[in-house]
């Protein structure tokens, strides 16, 4: 009971701090900024680690992820009122790495696909071609008749699209070659399906995020095999459309983007400025915005440390984003939580 409360207690304090902006009047112009809340109780360090808000549990899951000795398969939630609690489902994936996961509100659950099952430096391990399914309580394994192939790094690859009412999934990769197919999962008749746009961003792993004020999933950079890019996709549910904004971010991979709904825009954070992550290659922490037609860099007084490889969502207990581990030096992983949004 003494840690509950002080975990509740800190959390709380932290969440003073960052006091969003939820339309009221003000004295002073609310600012975008990162804070750290002082909180007890973290995962464990890692990378690579499956992270999203589910809405009927009312908290932000996470899976899995690896570090050089460790491959994890364990289940955390976060929320305002607990922070950070491990949870005991009676069944779960296993252990994995670099896998894709999305809300589906249509069935009110979760969804798992993909992933690589041996953990960085590791051999002998294999890429998942599984789905499975979180109901807030336990997962399950899912047997479509269909499904994509086999892949992994590919964190943040896959999203609800709220105009199709469907889970989008692009790109991916297994023992390095590359993909840029599309897939959308029913959660309703539980079935894959590959879709055949007439346009397609190069093969890669990507980074997605659904703007639900554009009605369309946004793309931005990722990486084929030792090329980072900078280019920016849109995805409309019937094909992708390149844009070509004035200001762009730097090419980089395995970076967050998520959608900001008190903003409604999409935020950019961090990641690798290249895609080789034990290389010694530049590790970022910038922050960026895409509203749609351009990106515009965010100055903050405080910002996480570089990192790639991070966990990034949108918490709605705190309504704002939420960042979690990351790789931040070439054998070095964090367990850090930061929150990023408006306050006075």
């Amino acid at each position: 009971m003494l840690s509950f409360r002080m975990r509740y207690e800190t959390i709380l304090q932290a969440l003073a701090v960052l006091r969003l902006f939820v339309g009221t009047a003000a004295a002073q112009a609310p600012k975008l900024e990162w804070i750290e809340p002082s909180l007890i109780g973290l995962p464990p360090a890692r990378t690579s680690a499956m992270m999203v808000y589910d809405e009927a549990m009312g908290a932000t899951l996470l899976y899995g992820g690896n570090t050089y000795s460790t491959l994890y398969g364990d289940t955390w939630a976060f929320s305002k009122a607990t922070g950070w609690t491990q949870l005991t489902p009676a069944a779960s994936p296993p252990p994995l790495q670099g896998a894709s996961m999305a809300y589906d509100p249509t069935t009110q659950t979760v969804v798992l696909f993909g992933g690589l099952n041996v953990h960085i430096g590791g051999s002998g391990g294999s890429y998942s071609n599984q789905t499975w399914t979180w109901d807030g309580v336990t997962w399950t394994q899912q047997f479509p008749s269909v499904s994509p192939s086999a892949r992994s790094w590919n964190t943040n690859a896959m999203v609800f699209d709220t105009k199709l009412g469907q889970v989008v999934l692009f790109g991916g990769q297994a023992d390095f070659v590359f993909n840029n197919e599309t897939w959308e999962w029913d959660g309703t008749s539980k079935t894959w399906t590959q879709q055949s746009p007439a346009h397609s961003p190069s093969p890669r792993n990507a980074t997605l995020a659904y703007d639900d004020a554009a009605e369309q999933m946004v793309l931005f950079g990722g990486n084929t095999n030792g090329i980072a890019y900078d280019d920016t996709w849109t995805y409309t549910g019937v094909d992708w459309t390149e844009h070509k904004p004035a200001t762009v971010p730097e090419a980089r991979t395995d970076n967050g983007l998520a959608f900001v709904p008190l903003l409604k825009e999409v935020v950019l954070y961090g990641g690798l400025a290249g895609s080789c992550e034990d290389c010694g290659q530049g590790r970022l922490n910038d922050t960026w915005l895409w509203d749609g037609t351009n990106w515009s860099q965010v100055q903050t007084s405080a910002s996480p440390q570089p990192s790639s490889g991070v966990s990034f969502t949108y918490d709605g207990t705190t309504k704002s984003m939420l960042l979690f581990g990351g790789w931040v030096a070439d054998f070095s992983f964090t367990n850090s939580t930061w929150l990023f949004g408006l306050r006075r």
